[in-house]
Parts: C-alpha cells; structure tokens; sequence
C-alpha cells in the first residue's frame, strides 16, 4: 500500500479525475452490500468502457491493491464488500446493450445493465433471457453473472450457466480473453465461460457478454395450491417434478410465510393453510390447458386443501401478490436475518422440510422458508434479534446444523446467492481438499497476485 498514491493518480489517468471517488463520504455506499458486512474502500474508480477496466486492474496488479468488481450491490453473502482496503471498480456506468440479434437468437451487452433491461430489449425483439431474480428491476447482468443468479424461472429454462454464450473479461493481470462462441454448440477448449460464470469477480472481471435468449412463449396458466402443511407441498413438489410437463415456475411458501403476508395479500389464504404452491406452466395455447391439467393432478397429493388456476390477469397477479409481499414483509420483522438459500435434490425436499422443523423447536428459532421449489432451492431464513446475544448464538448454531443436514441429503451450501464472505468457511464440508487445491490453482493463474476480490468464495489454502 505505500505506492497508493501513485496508484491512485494511475487510476485517475484510466477513469478520469471525476470518475475517481477518494472522499469517504463518496465512498461509503460502496462499502457494503445486501447483508450485513461492510468496509471501507480506498478508493472507487467508475470505468466507462473495456479499455479502462483493463487499465485500472494493471494499475492494481503492479501496485499489488486488492480491487472489488461491483454492479448495485443486491447481493447478500458480502462478495462486494471491499475488505482490506480494497478499491472499488464499479461497472454502473459500462450499461449499454450493444445489440441484439433475433435471427442468431443473442444480445450482447455490458455488464452494468440491468437485468430489466435486457428483458425490455429482448423483449421488444419477441425474446427474454430466462434468469429472472427476485431484484431483477435493479441487479445487474454482471451481478447475475458473478453469482449465477437465475430466479424462479430455473426450474425450467436453466441458470445464466445455461444461458450465456460467451465473456468479454480481464484477468487479474490486466490481459484481456475472450471465451465461449456465438453458436449454440462448441466444444474448442476449456469451457472458460462456465468457469467465470459463477465465480465471483475472484477469477477475472467480465466487461462484456453474449446472451443466448429464448423465444417468448404465447401464454400461460398460473395456479395456486394450498397445503395442510410443508411435508404435504414437498411431496407435492416431487410428484410435479416426476411427471412430464415441467412448469416454468414451482414456488414455495410454508406456513409462516403465509402468516406474514395474510393481512396485506390480496389473495384469500385459509387459516388452516400449512405451506402454499405458485405453479406456472407456459407453452402455446392450444395446449395449455392440458399441460395445466397434468400439472393440477400431480399437485393433487394427500394434503391438498385447495388448489385454483386464475382466469385473469387480475386474478394471476392476485396470486403473486402472496410470494412478491413475503421479501418486504422479512425485512420489517427481521431486518437482521440469516438468510441462506440451500439446495437439495427435488426428491429431498420433503426430508429438508422435516429437518427445518427439527431444527426450530431443537433450537427454539423461528424459520421461515420459501424459494424456487422445482429446483430443490429453498430460501431458509432464521429469525432473531441481533441485541439477544443467547438468540444470536442459537441462530448461528441452528445455521452450523442446517448447514450439515443439506450436505447429508447430497444437496449445496448455495442454490443461486453465492458464497462471497459469509459462507467461505463453510465451503471445505462441500468440497473435497484435492478439489479445493485444484481450484486455489485455477486461481493462481487467473489472478497471480491475488488482488481479484480476495477472501471471498474459497477458504484460506490449507
């Protein structure tokens, strides 16, 4: 650090002056993102093209300053927070989408535009991107990217692994590569953009990337099915998944988050309701119905208290009214949560569910769970209060055990929200020590000098 300032006069000479904030005060909203971890940067430097990312991160490399890739920040586990003095790149201003190809079925855009956005282009175009998170309206493709986000509508279409064609980025030497192709089959080399994919910011940072879209479908049935409880709906999930006709979207709410958000849904939700299903399937008209159809009798499980396909707009957004109040609901009860997004294989489900509830009476912790149900990938939130230093603890132990019992029914520690910060040191019960050494050494070439968002995503070597 004792070259940070011609470091800084580098950098400034990259971005321009104006581009360059080194006032705390500028500072400090990018020093934090949508958990609870923060630090203070050095410095954050906003490049407005390909060109100048490249040069800032030289200028890191032979300074050796860690630097932090950064979109808007909605991510929850601290992957942007810039620890150890880090400087900030934010890619807010590299936003543009440079195009969009109906014919070859891609867009190319930068990775500061939103993920809104690139819907609207396709969109205009007769297409969409599949990943859809919930913060869709205001993340960004590099965030989506970085975290392999994907949102509801994975179940069926697949995460941005499936859906990207290929990267524009630049290692932790300042090098620029190119990965990935603009057809939909190509075998030439190590898949490279799977690999960034995913990764973090930690391997190199993406300034560009290729889009494979799909089609818009010409419409859709939206249904709602209600459980007596979590059990019922988990095996009301595996016998969905089991059947052919695989739903764009398969959500899940149990019921405590039914409770949270009874007064201010628009939907009518019974007392007795124990867990809740937001099914959609999309394909063409004629045969929606039918599909609809398959879909409701497989939902039929023992259970069921009621299930109801809307019939109107009005009546499908009354639905989603339910699962879109639930996310502001949780921040105002518990603005201080530990929320972890497992995953386990579908057929699982149900045993998950019987160990959430294991573990809030073993515990004494209220859980509230919901998420994207057709991927195995629920949404665990521990509620507590952060000033109750005996809630605290029980949270953080009930979080250690819940973190055992995905790895023992073969499932992930992170379905979409990435490891950043906060899961790092749980990573190894995954992951296997020569699979471990193998990636540190996948890092060491990307990034020699380690500056690329250092401490996040793997565990210390060793």
């Amino acid at each position: 650090m004792t070259q940070r300032p011609g470091f800084l006069h580098e950098v400034a000479r990259a971005v321009g002056d104006r581009h360059l904030l080194t006032d705390p005060a500028d500072c400090l909203a990018y020093g934090f993102d949508n958990s609870t971890c923060q630090a203070r940067p050095c410095a954050v430097a906003l490049p407005g093209s390909h060109e100048q990312v490249a040069a800032v991160v030289r200028a890191c490399y032979r300074a050796g300053v860690p630097l932090v890739a950064r979109g808007q920040g909605t991510g929850t586990t601290g992957a942007t927070v810039p620890l150890n003095g880090a400087l900030v790149l934010s890619l807010q201003r590299m936003d543009r989408i440079l195009s969009v190809d109906g014919d070859d079925r891609l867009l190319v855009t930068e990775p500061g535009a939103t993920n809104q956005a690139v819907q609207d282009a396709a969109g205009a175009c007769g297409f969409f991107w599949p990943p859809d998170p919930t913060s869709a309206s205001v993340c960004t493709i590099g965030g989506n990217l970085a975290y392999n986000s994907a949102g509801p509508r994975a179940v069926k279409y697949g995460t941005p692994r499936e859906n990207t064609l290929g990267l524009k980025a630049v290692t932790g030497t300042g090098e620029t590569i190119r990965t990935g192709v603009k057809t939909t089959k190509g075998v030439v080399g190590y898949d490279l953009t799977r690999l960034l994919i995913g990764s973090e910011g930690t391997l190199a940072v993406i300034t560009e990337a290729t889009l494979r879209l799909t089609p818009l479908a010409a419409a859709r049935r939206t249904l709602q099915a209600i459980y007596r409880d979590m059990q019922s709906a988990a095996a009301a999930v595996s016998a969905i998944m089991a059947q052919p006709v695989v739903p764009c979207t398969l959500e899940f709410m149990d019921g405590a988050a039914i409770d949270m958000v009874r007064d201010v849904s628009a939907a009518d939700l019974p007392d007795k309701a124990g867990a809740l299903l937001m099914i959609e399937v999309d394909g063409n008209d004629s045969q929606l119905d039918d599909m609809a159809r398959q879909v409701e009798t497989a939902a039929r499980v023992d259970g069921l208290i009621g299930i109801r396909r809307a019939t109107s707009d009005r009546e499908v957004a009354a639905l989603w009214d339910t699962r879109k109040a639930l996310s502001p609901a949780l921040r105002k009860v518990a603005p201080k949560k530990i929320n972890e997004d497992v995953a386990v294989p579908v057929s699982r489900m149900p045993a998950l569910v019987q160990r959430l509830e294991e573990l809030a009476r073993r515990f004494d912790i209220r859980i509230v769970n919901f998420g994207h149900a057709g991927n195995g990938n629920l949404h665990v939130n521990l509620l507590f209060d952060p000033d109750d230093s005996d809630q605290q603890r029980r949270a953080e132990a009930c979080l250690d055990a819940l973190f055992d019992a995905v790895i023992g029914l073969q499932g992930t520690l992170s379905g979409e929200h990435g490891i950043g910060l906060v899961k790092r040191d749980f990573v190894s019960r995954e992951i296997d020590p020569v699979s471990l050494r193998l990636m540190h050494a996948i890092k060491a070439q990307f990034d020699p000098a380690g500056i690329l968002n250092p401490g996040k995503t793997l565990p210390p070597p060793g």
